[in-house]
Formats: structure tokens, sequence, C-alpha cells
């Protein structure tokens, strides 16, 4: 029995081995996939593009052309000729294979098709290219992040970070907050208390951790501790997985005022005596306010030694014109009735 049971050690640590050397070729196998794929596009799109420049083909033949490829290669998908308008247009905008710095190949095809043909500025497009490889981003995410322009928001809390945090940590950590929290998928007014967005953003956890970001991971609500018998509840308790630190969240349905830093203040104290570890980091504060007037929120931040940052949120979101139409599924896209016609 003692034998028996050696050899099944033995053997679920070497199964437990070969399923991640499966799962780590499988992961290289569809990468590798992806890169074929995008740079058979850009080549493709290459090609019709000088074709066009140098022989004067007309936009008519691209008609043609997905019709004789489709026929070619029935078990292929990507020959509409909708996505070989898309490979032209890529190859048009990014002659290099890159999206600025980032190399396009390690983008998934309709997450290049996006950026491309929701966004014009090249730094715009660098950044989001760069965010969603860092990040993973699933499509869905990349088309929230570029409707609610999160380009502008992130990084732009204030905070005394660099007052209160070593200088790598403080960088990290003033990059993961953002101003203003777009919470819009509430379905919440102007006019709602501070429970009820607290018990909405419960009820949405899941897309509030999106709007966070990735790192946070929630670990409670009305967050209990006690300090010499008195009892005292924090709104919302988070640990980040990146900067190896709790994260405090307090919600006021009201402009911020120099007190509640104070009492943020007390309970990142109360956090990092009763429950952070010796190895984590020092918590982390964020006031999510109505409003903030910025020389009023730094005065307030001036004088406190823990690392706080005040940011707005938004229940109700006025978009730009253009970005208050849907932007393409798979589908239309592969059927051609995107944002922009390319042709």
């Amino acid at each position: 029995m003692v034998k028996d049971q050696i050899v099944f050690a033995d053997y679920s640590e070497w199964i437990a081995n070969l399923k991640q050397k499966i799962a780590g070729a499988r992961q290289r196998m569809i990468l590798a996939a992806n890169e074929e794929q995008i740079k058979l596009y850009h080549e493709i799109g290459k090609d019709i593009l000088n074709k066009q420049k140098r022989e004067g083909w007309g936009a008519k033949v691209i008609n043609r052309i997905a019709v004789d490829l489709c026929e070619a290669f029935p078990e292929m998908k990507g020959f509409s000729s909708s996505n070989l308008k898309y490979m032209r247009y890529f190859a048009k905008e990014c002659p290099n294979l890159k999206i600025g710095q980032q190399s396009a190949d390690l983008l998934p095809w309709f997450h290049i098709i996006t950026i491309l043909t929701n966004i014009r500025d090249s730094k715009v497009r660098e950044w989001y290219a760069i965010e969603t490889v860092s990040n993973a981003w699933a499509r869905n995410t990349l088309i929230k992040n570029i409707r609610t322009n999160l380009h502008l928001r992130q990084g732009s809390a204030i905070t005394n970070f660099k007052k209160s945090l070593p200088v790598i940590e403080a960088e990290i950590a003033a990059e993961i907050l953002k101003d203003p929290y777009n919470f819009d998928f509430l379905g919440l007014n102007n006019e709602a208390y501070e429970r009820e967005i607290e018990n909405a953003l419960i009820q949405h956890i899941t897309r509030f951790l999106l709007e966070l970001g990735s790192g946070f991971a929630f670990m409670g609500r009305q967050f209990r501790v006690e300090v010499e018998g008195e009892e005292f509840f924090i709104d919302l308790l988070f640990y980040h997985t990146r900067l190896k630190c709790y994260v405090v969240v307090e919600l006021k349905a009201e402009s911020f005022k120099p007190e509640f830093a104070g009492k943020l203040n007390f309970y990142l104290a109360v956090i990092d005596a009763q429950i952070k570890a010796p190895d984590d980091k020092p918590t982390i504060g964020l006031l999510l306010c109505k409003t903030k007037k910025k020389l009023v929120a730094e005065y307030a931040l001036s004088g406190i030694d823990k690392p706080i940052g005040v940011a707005e949120y938004q229940l109700v979101r006025d978009l730009p014109q253009i970005l208050e139409k849907c932007l393409p599924t798979i589908e239309e896209l592969e059927a051609g009735l995107s944002l922009k016609t390319i042709e």
C-alpha cells in the first residue's frame, strides 16, 4: 500500500507537470498561428495596395479577389471583400507591421481592426495596442476602454504617492488609478446615495473589477475593523496582486472634503496594523467622490503620510457623438458593417 501511494504521488506530480507543458505548448501554438495570420493579412493587404497604386486596380477588383480566394480555400475564413479591404487598410496604416512601437502580430486580427478603425491619432493607437498586449484585454474590454477614453483617465487621479511611497511603487500605484471612474453600467442617476452605489457595485462586481483594472482582487464590503472596542466599517476592501498591498476604497456621494482624507488615513493605519502581512506593501487608499476641486484635494493630501488617491466617479456619462455608435462586432466586421467604410 505504501509503495502504491508513492507511485500515485509520483504520478500526480508527473501528470501535473505534463499538463503544464501541454498548456504552454498550446499557448505558443496559438500565438504562432496568430502571428502567421497577421503577417499573411498584412502581405495580402500590401499586395492589393501596390497593385492598385501601380496598375490602377479599382475598388471593385477586391470583390473578384474575394470570390477567387473563397473558391480556392473554402475551408478558410477571412477572405470576404470587407476583410480584404481591412487588410489593405492595415497595410496602409501600418506599413512596417507595427502600431507605433507595438508589433501588430502580437494582437488578434479584430483587435487590430478595432484600434485602426476607431482611433486616428497614432500615439493613442500605440497606447491601446501596448496596453492590450500587456493586459491581455479581450476585444469587448478593448472596445469599452476606447469608448470611455481610458487613455485620458489612466493615471490621472490626484495622489500623494510621490511623497508616501518609494519611487518605483509610486509610479506603478499612480498608474493603476483613474480619474474619473466610469460607473454608468450601474444604471443609477446622479442623485444616488452612497449605499445605493455600493450595493450596485457589488451586484455588478465583475464590471466593477474591469473598471478598476487588472490586478484588483475583491476582499469585502463594509469590512469590519475594531479599535479599542469601537467598530468601524470600511466601504470596500481590495488587494492588488501586482502592488502586493491592500487597497481601501471609500465612496462619497458628494464633493470632496478635506476631512474625508483624515478618515481614510485612519482606515489605512488600522489595516496596516491589524490586517497587513509583514511582506505586504503599505496599504493604499482611494477616495471616490462625486466631484472634487483639484487644489483642495492636493492641500488635503499634502499633510498625510499614508498613500491616498482622490478621483471622481461618473454615474451618467455624455459620450462624444462618434462613440455613441456601437463599435463593430466580429460578424459586422466580416459583413462590412463597421463605423467607417474603407474603400
